[in-house]
């Protein structure tokens, strides 16, 4: 093949080995809306097809990942076997996958909860109130689980978001805040040190590790915040189930 032609081939999908039992489907190198639905839509296809030699399959923000069993394939065996599914349609415009929730999540907004929310919403040039607006306004696709147990990453934001994590670290914020930065959100399942401003806060309980499914949210759910006081947090905390939040279906 030539180098013009080379060049007229298609970035992606992409597959790539990833260690001596895995290969990684990619679908962008950078975060779109398009790239993080084909990873989500390949990875339910291909949980569907149920693939000789295939252990276990996740997604990230913009691809999917095979684990596979060395005794019963190989890199090249499974390239090949990968091949018709990926032709079979346009991931960039498939379907979201099946059994998806809607979470109305109560989040506080308040600066004794979520103290470096005002300079977040300066940041995007926005009022408070209108941060809280724009937040809220529609629902968040949860684009991968990932980092800590259970921790969802949520987007895209508007532009007006697309404001950068801190030089520093925030030594400290808890469990279920709401952080920001480059037009994601993120719910924290732990406490933890971030980069990110925190900017809400919630009562979820993402990560119960004694339940048979511990995770709260999927890959593919989305999330649509309903502002509350910290006070009526509180309340949502001590009396309602996680953390207040209902579940809807919506695919």
């Amino acid at each position: 093949m030539n180098g013009a032609e080379n060049r007229d081939m298609p970035a992606f999908p992409r597959v790539s080995p990833l260690g001596v039992d895995g290969l990684l489907v990619s679908f962008g190198d950078q975060l779109s809306e398009a790239a993080n639905r084909a990873a989500l839509a390949f990875r339910a296809a291909l949980d569907s097809e149920s693939l000789a030699g295939i252990e276990e399959t996740s997604t990230s923000l913009t691809s999917a990942y095979l684990r596979f069993d060395l005794a019963r394939t190989d890199h090249a065996q499974l390239r090949a076997a990968l091949a018709p599914l990926l032709a079979s349609r346009d991931w960039f415009q498939a379907g979201l996958p099946h059994g998806r929730r809607l979470w109305h999540v109560p989040a506080a907004f308040d600066m004794t909860v979520a103290p470096q929310f005002e300079e977040a919403a300066a940041l995007a040039g926005l009022t408070p109130a209108a941060a809280v607006e724009m937040i809220c306004a529609a629902p968040l696709r949860v684009q991968t689980i990932g980092f800590a147990p259970g921790q969802p990453y949520l987007g895209e934001l508007p532009k007006d978001w697309d404001i950068p994590r801190q030089k520093g670290l925030t030594p400290h914020v808890p469990e279920g805040a709401l952080v920001v930065a480059i037009r994601q959100m993120v719910l924290f399942s732990v406490a933890t040190p971030t980069g990110w401003r925190h900017i809400g806060q919630t009562a979820l309980r993402l990560f119960k590790p004694d339940r048979a499914d511990p995770f709260l949210l999927r890959p593919g759910d989305e999330v649509l915040f309903q502002p509350v006081s910290s006070d009526a947090l509180e309340k949502i905390r001590a009396t309602a189930k996680d953390g207040g939040a209902v579940a809807e279906r919506v695919g």
